[in-house]
């Protein structure tokens, strides 16, 4: 059975909110984005390519699924190592405004019980999925038993306000952590399974 993976970066405060440029999400009138950029090192780097790269695809949100679906296929060729594994591999989308077919090559809506479609996903063959941003599904997969782990780069700054990955309406839990890693940067690899509730 394949692992669904929530792989996100985070401020120390809990903010996993636009993290590579001011511009990447700005709803809500946020203006703290790029905030992780500082802490992107080798260690960083060598992480998140190989944590898209191995993976068997992606579930996303709406909002997550609009934003990469704008950049990934005109991505930079000095972003190649993510934009080729991000564009060829699937991606399982959690909405219910958006309409089929998605534009998105490889971009398929899932429909109906979101918790269901998931544990079908689970059962099939393949590398582990991964959650990248969606805070809204991560908190429905989580509710629902669904995440196998959660992979956070943990970055050493503070900003106050913003999207919280465990914001309001996420249940209490306890995680027991499997590995860690301290980049050159100060940020912190954690891998993290649930420990039960």
């Amino acid at each position: 059975m394949r692992k669904v993976i929530v792989s996100n970066w985070v401020t120390l405060d809990g903010v996993y909110q636009s993290p590579s440029s001011p511009d990447e999400d700005p709803s809500n009138g946020y203006h703290h984005g790029g905030w992780a950029t500082p802490y992107f090192d080798d260690i960083a780097r060598e992480w998140l390519v190989q944590s898209v790269s191995g993976s068997g695809g992606f579930l996303l949100g709406r909002r997550t699924y609009e934003i990469f679906a704008a950049y990934w296929p005109k991505a930079p060729e000095e972003e190649r190592a993510l934009a080729e594994p991000m564009n060829r591999l699937p991606k399982y989308v959690a909405s219910t405004t958006l309409s089929a077919p998605l534009q998105w090559q490889h971009a398929t809506l899932l429909r109906g019980d979101v918790a269901a479609a998931v544990r079908e996903l689970k059962r099939g063959d393949g590398n582990d999925l991964r959650v990248i941003g969606s805070a809204g599904l991560v908190r429905t997969l989580a509710a629902y038993d669904l995440v196998d782990e959660f992979q956070l780069m943990i970055d050493p700054v503070i900003v106050g306000d913003g999207k919280r990955l465990f914001g309001a309406g996420f249940a209490r839990r306890s995680l027991r952590l499997l590995r860690s890693r301290v980049t050159t940067t100060g940020a912190i690899i954690a891998t993290y399974a649930p420990a039960g509730r």
